[in-house]
């Protein structure tokens, strides 16, 4: 029988509970913190079982001492057993993981008498190696719950057969970096920006107005159904190669106008074809 084996792991605060909770909705038989030795156990076990075990989340982290080098040692091992597994790789600003201690008053497991940021830094680059190797890193520093949990729908929700990929679309500003996890970019900076309209600047792309304003030269109409023809060419050979899902980001100077805009177009117009789709605007909430 087949095992689906998938390890979350990655920086403390990163958000690798909250994501073996969204795998367990998903049907993922879910365990956390399992010392690295004992996985291969784990995994014959699964494999043993008589209640058919197919899909299983385990999250490994800094918790477990030793944890990296019986990690490295035991992963390797296993998949020279025949047992694969995938490995994703759970992220976030320092700045993010201080606000979520701070708020919820949990010392990092490797500053309890030190301050915060000196416990993420030496977790950071004890995991570099770990990170390095991972199939995945998601960065959650701006992510809400559902929106962690509509990524993993997208990446691990089972697919039939004839069932198109699930595409993610993130909008975004690279004024504040790109995102880690994508698989297209595409830059709307060539269209003519509301922030230097005084009336329009308040706003987002999402506002009919914003919409107007970049919609209104033929261009912007253009390069929607130059993406669509692209993704038309692109998306057979993902499904031919067993990928279930695409990320595409698209960004312009702030995130908030152009991108958002876009990206709410491409989104419904997608809906309107049928893929499944889930849309995201990483920095349309940012002060500018």
């Amino acid at each position: 029988m087949d095992l689906r084996l998938v390890i979350v792991s990655g920086l403390s605060g990163s958000g690798k509970t909250n994501a073996l909770k969204c795998f367990e909705d998903l049907g993922f038989f879910c365990v956390d913190n399992l010392p690295p030795p004992l996985l291969p156990v784990f995994v014959d076990l699964c494999l043993k079982s008589s209640t058919g075990i197919k899909k299983v989340a385990v999250g490994i982290d800094i918790r477990e001492r030793d944890f990296l080098r019986d990690f490295l040692s035991v992963s390797e091992r296993m998949k020279k057993n025949g047992h694969p597994y995938e490995l994703i790789f759970f992220d976030a600003k320092d700045e993010v993981l201080i606000r979520r201690f701070s708020e919820t008053r949990r010392p990092h497991p490797l500053a309890k008498n030190r301050p915060i940021l000196e416990g993420i830094r030496q977790e950071r680059e004890q995991l570099a190696e770990l990170q390095r190797r991972s199939d995945r890193t998601i960065d959650t520093s701006t992510f809400t719950i559902q929106q962690l949990k509509d990524v993993i729908v997208q990446y691990y929700i089972d697919q039939g057969e004839n069932r198109k990929p699930g595409i993610s679309i993130i909008s975004f500003g690279y004024k504040y970096g790109i995102p880690y996890e994508i698989d297209l970019l595409f830059d709307v900076r060539f269209l003519q920006n509301p922030n230097f309209v005084p009336e329009l600047k308040p706003l987002s792309g999402e506002d009919p107005a914003i919409q107007g304003h970049v919609f209104r030269k033929p261009e912007a109409d253009q390069f929607i159904e130059h993406v669509k023809s692209f993704l038309a060419f692109l998306i057979p050979f993902y499904e031919k190669e067993g990928r279930p899902y695409l990320t595409i980001a698209i960004g312009c100077t702030g995130g908030r106008h152009r991108s958002v805009a876009i990206a709410r177009r491409l989104y419904d117009d997608l809906k309107a074809a049928r893929y499944e789709a889930v849309l995201r605007h990483r920095d349309i909430h940012r002060e500018h």
